[in-house]
């Protein structure tokens, strides 16, 4: 089973700074590290290539810095990953990412199911594995908890909901996105942090994937940020303590009653 995981380096959300002009995260000099929703959707790759053979392929879109990113998921057990680096993606929103994305998975060919994780902690918008799908024409499954059972044909999935969760079946190739609740990632490994320093990692640019340029970068993306900032901590709070939930119930109620009348 061939799978591509697509992942994504991000600001550490310890050292997030914006640029007050751009209205964009300053990525310089700051510590990055893998999305970590996306730690999830490496190391399921992993465990589906070791209980059903195939390879998996770690994908990022990114700087050159975002390299680094890559081989941490080599080092974690992936077999391939591929840069996509090109000045032209710069200030790609989420419809060029997926878009630029898709690009990427149409070159590689052979695959069986793509991961990502369900969102990126530096957006938070769970549109560009939506995305992908919808470019590839793929189906999709999103918030996936459990992969119950998977062959060359089909798979029976978990999806998690507010209520609970769905049983999903699907045709392969598809697009997964997953939660948290899926596994734990492992930590690399001596040999493959070995590895992740000797393995060559491709760059493919725009001219590598033969993109179409009105659907990339800032000219290719319908949305942009206008504006962001932190904002005020405005008004008061109050601890309300109790020796019971009980207790507490009462004191909150006792506080509110006055405001609603």
């Amino acid at each position: 089973m061939d799978i591509i995981v697509c992942i994504k380096q991000v600001p550490d959300t310890a050292d997030v700074k914006i640029n007050p002009e751009t209205n964009t995260l300053v990525r310089e000099g700051v510590q990055s590290i893998i999305n970590p929703f996306d730690m999830y959707a490496i190391e399921e790759g992993i465990r589906l290539k070791e209980k059903h053979g195939g390879k998996v392929i770690a994908i990022t879109m990114g700087p050159p810095q975002a390299e680094s990113a890559l081989r941490e998921a080599i080092a974690m057990g992936v077999d391939e990953a591929i840069l996509i680096t090109d000045r032209a993606f710069a200030g790609s929103d989420t419809y060029a990412t997926s878009y630029t994305l898709s690009r990427a998975i149409d070159r590689i060919a052979n695959y069986d199911l793509i991961l990502c994780g369900k969102q990126a902690s530096d957006g938070d918008t769970a549109q560009v594995g939506p995305g992908i799908a919808t470019h590839l024409d793929l189906p999709q499954v999103t918030y996936v908890k459990k992969i119950v059972s998977i062959d060359e044909e089909k798979a029976v999935v978990e999806r998690m909901t507010e209520e609970g969760y769905d049983v999903v079946e699907v045709s392969l190739p598809a697009l997964f996105t997953v939660v948290k609740e899926i596994n734990e990632p492992r930590p690399p490994s001596l040999r493959g942090k070995m590895r992740a320093k000797k393995v060559e990692i491709p760059r493919w640019t725009a001219e590598d994937l033969d993109v179409d340029p009105d659907k990339i970068g800032l000219k290719g993306s319908p949305t942009q940020v206008v504006k962001i900032f932190t904002p005020e901590r405005t008004g008061e709070h109050e601890i309300i303590e109790g020796e019971s939930p009980e207790e507490m119930a009462d004191k909150l109620v006792e506080k509110l009653l006055p405001l609603l009348k």
